[in-house]
């Protein structure tokens, strides 16, 4: 499991282990830990050029420092000064291997006019995790005459929120974010997550309390992925229901269907529109029809008959995963286990606000709407989340952009249907489903365009791949 902890649980964290050290001993292992990353960045030291964007406190130290073991690599180092106050032994440090200091926030405007700097590598060390939201005007300035530059960020990109993951204000992009002792919420939840490039732990060997953020890795999906015994049968596995498709919309139906019946659970029943019946059974031979389940999948092109189908599946008293068409009619808490699967402009509408509110603030708002309807909520995007009640959440980082395509939430919503269906809690249903979503994704576009029926027809070699045993 990637946990992502919260910038008060890791300062305590970080003061038992500083009590336990020589002082300065944890920031240079951090330093360490970012000069060595940079150089794997470059791919060699010597006459490489780096440039540090350098504030206050030890997120300034951290870029000194290790600016000051490139140099004795043989880099040439310059660092900027953006702030008033930097980290004096950091400082010394540089300019003892070589390095060279100028102090910006002495010289307003003095980068105007001048042209960029040779650097082939950009070191943002401006704010740390303890800063607010936003930049001062002299590092605005410099990341702006920069911009071009492969930019590697020290512990976060200065500027976002990282308890949020929120950029409510003017903030740094990286190519790489070299983070220490453990993921940060801004790591993993966008809009933050996404300015952040590829990140790279460096461990400290703090020790550190439960997360309420997490995401699944490759083995907490095979521990958790329902799997069937030597002596399981079709009804043992779990049956799950569809009820979604209408005559407008036929392939929400199929797809759903798909979605479910990729292997993951015994048997699965349709139940809905006459004419979408006919194509799913001529589709899918293996589908049946109205019966006993241990889950439902209701809403995925049900138009008018949305209501309706969702008032059946819920009269059922089990799992129900409620998608597109039936989130309109859910209007406060659902009393089965339920998991709701809006995107952001779906969730806008339920919770009456607009969709640039979700996009700028999702992880508040997923954790709200989970509260509100007592139920899992799963929240699409890049950084898919996965919310429940009361504020844990998963985030899902397995995908593609191409991902983005017509159809391939409705394989979602009957791939976390079946695994509700084979005995998983919503929340765990809602996470391994989303995960193998992407995975599936991944493999059937080979890094290029793909379908959503070519998604359902990836998770099995999804699972597959992920591990032929559980952990």
């Amino acid at each position: 499991m990637r946990y992502a902890h919260t910038v008060e649980q890791v300062r305590a964290a970080e003061e038992t282990l500083l009590a336990q050290q020589p002082e300065g001993a944890l920031m240079q292992r951090a330093a360490h830990g970012l000069a060595y990353a940079v150089l794997d960045l470059l791919g060699s030291a010597y006459g490489r050029r780096v440039l540090l964007l350098v504030g206050p406190g030890n997120n300034g130290g951290d870029a000194l420092y290790a600016g000051a073991v490139l140099a004795g690599r043989g880099c040439a180092v310059e660092a900027w000064l953006v702030t008033d106050h930097t980290h004096v032994g950091g400082l010394e440090a540089l300019r003892t291997a070589g390095g060279r200091v100028v102090c910006l926030s002495e010289l307003p405007g003095a980068l105007s006019g001048t042209q960029p700097p040779s650097a082939e590598v950009v070191i943002d060390g401006i704010l740390g995790i303890g800063g607010r939201p936003g930049l001062p005007d002299a590092a605005i300035e410099a990341l702006e005459h920069v911009r071009g530059i492969p930019l590697v960020a020290v512990d976060t990109p200065s500027g976002v929120d990282v308890d949020t993951g929120e950029t409510p204000a003017s903030h740094a992009r990286a190519d790489l974010t070299v983070t220490f002792g453990t993921h940060k919420v801004a790591h993993l939840v966008d809009p933050a997550a996404s300015a952040c490039g590829v990140v790279q732990l460096v461990d400290l060997g703090l020790h550190l309390p439960a997360a309420d953020v997490e995401s699944l890795q490759p083995a907490d999906v095979a521990r958790l992925l329902p799997r069937p015994g030597s002596d399981a049968h079709k009804y043992t596995r779990g049956v799950v229901g569809v009820r979604a498709g209408s005559t407008d919309y036929p392939g929400a139906g199929l797809l759903s269907v798909a979605g479910a019946a990729s292997g993951l659970c015994g048997m699965v029943r349709y139940v809905g529109n006459a004419d979408v019946a006919v194509r799913v059974r001529a589709a899918h031979p293996e589908v049946v029809g109205e019966g006993q389940v241990q889950a439902w999948v209701v809403g995925s092109g049900s138009g008018p008959d949305a209501a309706r189908e969702l008032a059946a599946a819920l009269s059922d008293g089990v799992p129900t995963v409620i998608d597109a068409d039936a989130l309109a009619h859910v209007t406060g808490p659902v009393a089965p286990p339920t998991v709701l699967t809006p995107h952001a402009g779906e969730l806008a509408r339920m919770l009456g606000i607009d969709r640039g509110t979700i996009e700028a603030r999702p992880l508040a708002h997923a954790r709200d709407a989970a509260d509100r309807y007592d139920a899992v909520v799963l929240l699409k995007g890049r950084h898919t989340l996965v919310a429940a009640p009361g504020g844990r959440v998963r985030v899902t980082t397995t995908g593609t952009p191409w991902l983005a395509t017509a159809g391939a939430g409705d394989v979602l919503g009957g791939l976390i249907g079946a695994l509700l269906a084979a005995g998983l809690d919503p929340f765990d249903a809602a996470s391994v489903g989303s995960w193998l979503h992407g995975a599936a994704a991944t493999l059937a576009g080979g890094g290029g365009p793909l379908s959503a029926g070519r998604v359902a027809e990836a998770i099995p070699d999804a699972v597959r791949r992920m591990g032929q045993s559980t952990p």
